[in-house]
């Protein structure tokens, strides 16, 4: 019997619906396949049809199999139309691509990175050369209005536009309308009774704006900083008694024309309770007192969750010194309303012993797995240490390398006593640029800078570069550490330096003090925190004559030649706990360092100590206090060499004097450093007014002290200078910067005032 040429057609956005059509509505009867031609190709291969048709040549079709073979041609995502033709028995597959991306493009787009858009949607196959595909274009314009809400763009508005181009292509376009963003007009707390809701308030790091708020955007709406604000809020009222706190209900409304936000948090206080007592419940190990010395929860005090917090946290962080991993600690209220009063029962159950089976890290897409583990004291195979666990993240984060440090533990699956430790890290620039610059009457302007990266190439290894282009002062040093040039830790130094210097003087003089050198440092871990240095350097120090040349030079130079070839050595220590080593607000840092001269043309002996030490007196402001002392001494019956003096005034000294000009003065007036240095400053740092908590941009006041003697001149304190004025500190982009304005409150005939200074890259 002859077969009818017989066709059926499917056009849906559904392989499910193609198939129902076809089934009930182009029915054929089955038959042998003798041959299957393919029509409508343009850029799909042949072969990728043929693969995901369910029937070959030979094989029998039939109308479940034509349904499996739209479904699953459909599936491909390639073709917007799919046809199924018999005549007689030769298969017709008919399609009809869909056009390709040619181009994608962002009009009227302010608030985003173009590219970072492209990228994001070539993640999700909404790119250049891949087919177009319509839901995908729906999902990124929702996913674009969801993140223009997040900044509080609420009018914006987005349309697509498909334009065919040759080649069945097309460009698609997304035209954005940002419009303004919504700011918050008011922020109410209804409910409170203990504290003022100007107080509550000020705990918010969203706000009503001011006049900071362009650089801030405190006065944008986000669900995430409104969540966040929540959580202060709770937390301060549980840290001052008021432990059945809790917030009823949050409105947020926005005004019709979408401009004005107001928030209202309704809240219930409850009354303050009073801390009874604290008892111990369960199995500590035998070390109940302990145990007993981790509480911080004090009877007879409010009640404060942060103490409960910090105290199981304390307990489950010694549970994990003894290897228990898995130890769970629970704070259990017996609270009397009546009396407003409440007791705990501190009840922890160590399960059981574990140990690290294998210690995984992710993040690090720069930096060497090596320089991670290195920094571990925690190790595979080893027993679980809840202290070098701890201790081998803050190692971690100590190189500041990374924006983030995270550790956690998993279970091994089948292994009750085993986990895993997992690692994540958030890498962040490592390189860096370093500005400083001065206005004086002498100078002029003076620049500096220094180019360095702290990991380069992901090794952990330390490369720089200092030059110097002052009219005194001029330098260019190259300088490479090696943190781990063995095993255990010994770090190597290599420095190479060119200094050519001369005094600061009214007169114009073309004198140079020059010093060229090479230097080799190691730095040996004595303990965590601990670290000693000791190395040695080759210099050639010349005084090249000139026009009003110092007369303490002409006598140096007489005695000792013009050129001093000198073999110092150094060694050194230093110290550092502090929280951060851009903004830190707690913690201290010492350094001390001596250089011996013990060949050449010059016996010397050259000391140094600095201190810091950073006192929190809130969350938001803090007292800095850095001392700084220098002493030197020829030794052999030698004068201390002019190459090695110690000059102070400017910055990272006593502002408010020329950099380098305090201290002895030559018969002739020039300054001329000297053997002796103390240096003394004091800092109030608090947030910059309208900025809220943020650290990155901070205001402080200071006072400075300090002055530079002769080798054997009295170290007469009345001889000092001082100076006292304001700043600002930004972490910017390249670095910190420091504004300072500074005004002498006590100083001499002869000095040399530059009320402002700045500087990038610097503390003090």
């Amino acid at each position: 019997m002859k077969k009818h040429f017989q066709r059926f057609r499917v056009r849906s956005t559904t392989a499910a619906l193609a198939v129902l059509f076809a089934a009930n509505a182009w029915a054929v009867d089955p038959f042998t396949v003798r041959d299957i031609r393919v029509e409508g190709l343009q850029r799909v291969e042949p072969g990728t049809i043929f693969a995901s048709l369910p029937f070959r040549i030979g094989e029998q079709y039939n109308d479940e199999k034509g349904s499996a073979a739209i479904r699953a041609l459909f599936d491909l995502g390639l073709f917007k139309d799919v046809r199924l033709e018999v005549s007689g028995d030769v298969l017709v597959v008919v399609v009809e691509e869909r056009p390709t991306v040619a181009e994608v493009d962002f009009s009227g787009m302010r608030e985003f990175d173009k590219d970072a858009l492209r990228k994001a949607l070539r993640e999700i196959g909404l790119t250049e050369g891949r087919p177009f595909d319509q839901s995908l274009a729906d999902r990124a314009v929702q996913e674009l209005k969801r993140q223009y809400i997040n900044k509080s763009l609420y009018g914006a508005e987005i349309e697509t536009t498909l334009t065919p181009v040759e080649r069945n292509r097309v460009n698609l376009t997304f035209t954005i309308t940002e419009g303004q963003p919504a700011r918050i007009k008011e922020i109410h707390v209804n409910g409170n009774h203990a504290f003022s809701e100007s107080t509550l308030r000020g705990l918010f790091e969203l706000d009503t704006g001011g006049w900071l708020s362009w650089y801030t955007k405190s006065d944008r709406y986000s669900r995430t900083k409104l969540n966040a604000d929540l959580e202060t809020l709770k937390s301060y009222y549980l840290a001052r008694g008021y432990l059945e706190f809790h917030i009823d209900s949050t409105q947020v409304a926005i005004s019709p024309d979408k401009q004005d936000i107001s928030i209202t948090v309704n809240v219930t206080e409850g009354e303050p309770y009073v801390v009874t007592g604290v008892r111990l419940e369960g199995n500590y190990l035998g070390k109940d007192d302990e145990f007993k010395s981790l509480v911080t929860i004090q009877p007879g005090e409010p009640y404060n969750a942060d103490r409960v917090t910090q105290t199981t946290k304390a307990f489950t962080d010694y549970f994990g010194k003894f290897g228990f991993a898995f130890a769970q600690v629970e704070a259990r209220p017996q609270i009397d309303r009546a009396k407003h009063e409440v007791g705990f029962v501190i009840a922890a159950d160590p399960s059981r012993r574990a140990y690290v089976r294998k210690v995984n890290i992710s993040g690090n897409s720069r930096t060497r797995d090596e320089v991670i583990r290195r920094e571990f004291r925690q190790f595979e195979s080893s027993w679980y240490d809840g202290d070098r666990i701890k201790l081998s993240r803050d190692r971690v984060d100590r190189l500041g390398y990374f924006k983030e440090v995270n550790i956690d533990t998993s279970d091994v699956p089948g292994a009750p006593d085993q986990v895993d430790l997992n690692l994540s890290v958030t890498e962040k620039p490592t390189g860096s640029l370093q500005l400083g610059a001065g206005f004086s009457s002498a100078d002029k302007l003076s620049l500096s800078f220094s180019i360095k990266q702290e990991n380069a190439f992901g090794s952990g290894n330390y490369l720089g570069m200092e030059v110097n282009t002052s009219k005194y002062n001029r330098t260019i040093a190259f300088t490479s550490v090696d943190p781990y040039f063995t095993p255990d830790g010994i770090s190597r130094s290599i420095d190479i330096y060119h200094r050519s210097s001369r005094p600061y003087e009214d007169q114009g003089g073309n004198y140079r003090l020059v010093t060229s050198g090479a230097g080799l440092r190691f730095g040996v871990p004595f303990s965590e925190v601990d670290t000693v240095f000791f190395g040695g350097a080759l210099e050639r120090m010349t005084i090249e004559p000139g026009t009003n040349i110092p007369a303490a030079y002409l006598a140096y130079a007489e005695q000792y030649g013009y050129t001093s070839n000198v073999v110092p050595l150094t060694v050194g220590w230093s110290r550092d706990s502090r929280d951060s080593a851009l903004t830190p607000n707690s913690g201290r840092y010492q350094r001390v360092s001596g250089e011996l001269g013990v060949a050449g043309s010059g016996r010397y002996l050259r000391t140094n100590y600095q201190f810091q030490q950073y006192v929190p007196l809130s969350k938001k402001f803090t007292l800095a206090f850095n001392t700084e002392l220098g002493y030197g001494k020829g030794l052999g019956g030698q004068a201390f060499p002019v190459f090695k003096n110690f000059y102070s005034g400017g910055l990272g000294s006593v502002r408010g004097f020329e950099q380098g000009t305090l201290g002895p003065r030559d018969v002739t007036g020039s300054v001329i450093g000297g053997a002796k240095k103390i240096t003394l400053n004091g800092e109030l740092v608090a947030p910059f007014p309208g900025a809220g908590n943020d650290k990155s941009l901070r205001i402080f006041g200071f006072i400075d002290a300090g002055n530079v003697y002769g080798e054997n001149d009295k170290m007469d304190l009345a001889q000092m200078r001082a100076s006292t004025g304001v700043g600002l500190s930004w972490i910017s982009p390249v670095g910190p910067l420091r504004i300072a304005i500074a005004h002498p409150v006590r100083k001499f005939a002869g000095d040399r005032i530059q009320k402002l200074q700045f500087q990038i890259g610097t503390s003090f």
